[in-house]
C-alpha cells in the first residue's frame, strides 16, 4: 500500500492536525505515503478558467504518474478537482489539446492512468469495515458521533457511484461504526458547511454553520466527525465566532474531529500523535468520557 500523498494548499497552512493524524493512522495500518512536489490542485480557478485549472490538476497527475503511484487525498475539494480532471481529460479531446498546449511548455504531456482517492475511500476500498474492526484496540462505544460528509466527498457523482451514493452516503458512517461509536442521524446531515461562500459573504456562511451546529447540539452528539479542511474551518475554528455572534455567547463545545483522529483513538493511538491538542474546540471532555 503505497500512495502519493496530496495535501493541497489548505491543510499545511490550517489543518496540520489532519495531516498528522492521517500520517499516523496510515503508518499504523501499514500504508506508506510518498511526498512529491505537488502544486495547487486548481480548484479555485475552475469557474474562471477551466483550462488553467485542469492544467494544474494534470500537472499533479503527471507528477504521480512519473513515480508510478496513485494519489490519496485528504481534502475533498482537491480530490474532486483531480478526479474530475482525470475523467474529463479522458473524454474531451478539445480540452485535452488546450491542456497539453500548456503542459508542453514544461515538456509534459497528459497521459491517463493515475487513480485519485480520498483517504476515507482507501480505508473502505482496501481495508474494508470488517478488517478495520478487527484492528480496533480501544472501542469508542461510549460516543455518539454526528458525521458530516460535505459537498465534495462523493462528487462528482459520475466517478463516485461505484463507491457511495452521493445523495445518501454511508461510507464514513460505516467507518465510525467500526470504532464502536454510534453514528447518529440528525436534521440537515447533508447540508453544506458554508465554506464555499465564506470569502464572499462571511455572515451568510456563519449562519449556515450555525444551522448545522444547532441540529448537532439538539441531537446530543459527543462530537462531529468530518474529512475536509474547509468544513473544519467552519465548524471547529468558527464555532466560537458562531456562538459569540449568533447565540449571545452561549458556547456549543462540540469537539470537531477529522476522521483519522477518531479512528486513531480506536486503534489505540495517543491523542498527541493525532494532533488533538491542535483542534480549536477542546477534546478534553470527549477524552474524559472515554476514560
Amino acid at each position: 500500500m503505497k500512495y502519493a500523498l496530496f495535501l493541497g494548499c489548505t491543510i499545511p497552512a490550517r489543518a496540520v492536525n489532519y495531516e498528522l493524524s492521517a500520517r499516523t493512522v496510515a503508518q499504523a495500518l501499514g500504508m506508506e505515503f510518498v511526498d512529491l512536489p505537488f502544486i495547487c490542485c486548481g480548484f479555485p480557478l475552475e469557474p474562471v478558467d477551466n483550462v488553467l485549472a485542469f492544467s494544474l490538476a494534470a500537472r499533479n497527475l503527471m507528477i504521480a504518474k512519473k513515480e508510478n503511484l496513485d494519489i490519496v487525498v485528504l481534502c475533498s475539494a482537491c480530490r474532486g478537482t483531480l478526479d474530475t480532471a482525470a475523467s474529463v481529460l479522458n473524454k474531451d479531446t478539445d480540452l485535452l489539446k488546450k491542456v497539453n498546449a500548456r503542459l508542453n511548455r514544461l515538456g509534459l504531456k497528459y497521459e491517463a492512468g493515475v487513480r485519485v482517492k480520498h483517504f476515507g475511500r482507501v480505508l473502505v476500498d482496501y481495508y474494508g469495515t470488517e478488517r478495520l474492526r478487527r484492528l480496533i484496540r480501544k472501542p469508542l462505544d461510549r460516543l455518539r458521533i454526528a458525521v458530516h460528509y460535505g459537498c465534495h466527498y462523493v462528487r462528482p457523482s459520475e466517478t463516485q457511484y461505484a463507491f457511495d451514493d452521493p445523495e445518501a452516503p454511508e461510507s464514513i458512517d460505516e467507518i465510525v461504526k467500526t470504532t464502536g461509536a454510534k453514528s447518529i442521524e440528525y436534521v440537515g446531515k447533508m447540508d453544506c458547511c458554508g465554506g464555499a461562500v465564506v470569502g464572499i459573504d462571511e455572515e451568510v456562511a456563519v449562519k449556515m454553520a450555525k444551522m448545522k451546529l444547532d441540529h448537532i447540539a439538539e441531537a446530543e452528539a459527543d462530537a462531529l466527525v468530518l474529512c475536509c479542511p474547509f468544513c473544519a474551518v467552519m465548524y471547529d475554528k468558527f464555532q466560537g465566532t458562531v456562538a459569540e455572534n449568533l447565540r449571545g455567547g452561549v458556547q456549543y463545545n462540540i469537539p470537531v474531529l477529522y476522521l483519522p483522529q477518531l479512528l486513531g483513538l480506536a486503534l489505540g493511538l495517543k491523542p498527541d500523535e493525532l494532533g488533538l491538542g491542535m483542534n480549536a474546540v477542546s477534546a478534553e471532555q470527549l477524552l474524559g468520557k472515554l476514560g
